[in-house]
């Protein structure tokens, strides 16, 4: 069921029961009001039938006989019994019936001199009425037609105006529903035009302030992001092609020049020297793409540990004299000195972060005209910072915006063997454990800081 239905089924079962409610409330205090005036009327006759026939201290029957046979019965259907102390019938208007009244009634009604109950055909109300030394006990019952008629009356309007009200209900609450509904109808109709050709350039309307329009907002942000990611991965699908491709086609056309004709044994370990350059830099490119995709995973994916930040920066020089077959120097220093080992234990995964400052050492030795990199460590009440500064060529302003992306090289790095892998593997590596990596490059040099959350 759509949701403009819904709403407009819970409206009107929601106001239907409360009109209904309302109109049997209505109807109920209504028969009971009448039950009370009636009742109230009853024994209000039959007090005036006893005070009537009871003078000077006398029951005059024959005066009530006269009375009722002018204009003394005014009620629908009435009955008027008239007993004396003893249970004695002294009048009634009932001709040729016989009348029976159980004696446990009239006891009760001289007990409690006031007694009132229904039966099939109206209400009846007895009396004890007692005048100086005379007593009687009068009952009087009648049937309450224009008050029951009233009723009818009044139960049939309520019908007719609840069905009447119902029916505009439906109709008010399908036209509110489908009001509040159709900003959500334009949304759908805006998103189903969306597909990946128009991704770039599609925005929803976003109108008011309400909860349609922030879901709006958010649905047109996440459409962005989506954007970014799609253009994301067409640049690196079409890098790592074009990065794959231009060894391969190198390593081909060497092989096909070489083998066209005869060589000398020089000209082969020329040949076969190259061809393996080729092919370092093909795996250095594989390598880089199986880091890029490892550091897409969920941080659930990894095994965490303590791991001593310090102690692994120390074996970086070996690392990067292993990687790079050059002299290479790296200068580490405490910021402050540490007073306990906690302050430079981050809790993560001792590999990705091998590879993080692999990563940045590695940069900042390879781009540096000395082949040298300092690394600065400082820590603070929550995290630790590791800062890695060279004095290569500077960064520019524009360039420190996109050197996190995948495939991208500054201008100082085109004479320099690489593939623009790196420092995207070292952000996501550094949102992995929950930290911030920045860059800065001024007269002092280019500085790489990473901050990370310790113990």
């Amino acid at each position: 069921m759509k949701i403009k239905y819904k709403i407009a089924l819970y409206y009107t079962l929601s106001a239907s029961l409360m009109l209904i409610a309302f109109a049997v409330l209505a109807y109920y205090f209504s028969a009971k009001s009448r039950k009370a005036e009636y009742l109230e009327r009853l024994e209000y006759r039959a007090r005036s039938i006893a005070n009537v026939i009871i003078e000077d201290g006398n029951v005059k029957v024959d005066l009530l006989r006269k009375l009722d046979r002018t204009t003394f019965q005014d009620l629908y259907k009435e009955t008027i019994l008239v007993y004396n102390p003893s249970y004695d019938l002294l009048y009634s208007n009932l001709k040729d019936t016989t009348i029976r009244t159980h004696r446990s009634l009239l006891d009760y009604i001289k007990q409690n001199k006031l007694y009132s109950y229904d039966k099939g055909n109206g209400e009846v109300v007895g009396v004890y009425y007692t005048e100086g030394d005379m007593s009687v006990v009068v009952l009087v019952s009648s049937f309450d037609k224009y008050g029951f008629q009233n009723l009818q009356n009044l139960r049939q309007i309520l019908l007719l105006e609840l069905v009447t009200a119902v029916l505009i209900l439906v109709g008010v609450g399908y036209f509110f529903a489908r009001k509040m509904v159709q900003p959500i109808d334009r949304l759908v109709q805006q998103v189903d035009s969306i597909n990946a050709n128009n991704m770039q350039d599609a925005q929803v309307a976003v109108k008011g302030k309400d909860e349609i329009a922030t879901l709006g907002a958010n649905f047109n942000t996440m459409l962005q992001r989506l954007s970014d990611s799609f253009d994301l991965q067409k640049s690196f699908v079409s890098n790592a092609s074009h990065e794959l491709r231009t060894p391969l086609a190198a390593i081909i056309s060497q092989l096909q020049v070489t083998l066209s004709k005869e060589r000398t044994k020089e000209e082969y370990q020329s040949v076969l020297a190259s061809v393996l350059e080729d092919a370092e830099n093909l795996s250095d490119l594989s390598n880089g793409l199986l880091q890029l995709a490892q550091s897409e995973l969920n941080q659930e994916q990894f095994v965490f540990a303590s791991v001593r930040i310090d102690e692994l920066l120390m074996d970086m020089a070996n690392l990067i004299r292993l990687k790079q077959k050059a002299h290479n120097k790296v200068d580490i220093q405490f910021i402050k000195v540490p007073e306990n080992e906690l302050l430079v234990t981050c809790f993560g995964n001792e590999s990705l972060l091998k590879v993080l400052f692999l990563n940045l050492v590695d940069n900042a030795c390879k781009f540096s005209p000395d082949n040298s990199a300092h690394v600065c460590i400082d820590f603070f009440t929550q995290y630790l910072t590791v800062q890695i500064k060279n004095q290569g060529p500077l960064i520019t302003a524009d360039e420190i915006n996109k050197i996190f992306e995948p495939f991208y090289r500054g201008e100082n790095a085109h004479q320099t063997r690489g593939h623009g892998l790196g420092l995207s593997i070292c952000k996501k590596i550094v949102q992995i454990h929950n930290g911030h990596i920045t860059v800065t490059s001024n007269e002092e040099g280019n500085t790489f800081t990473v901050i990370l959350p310790h113990l």
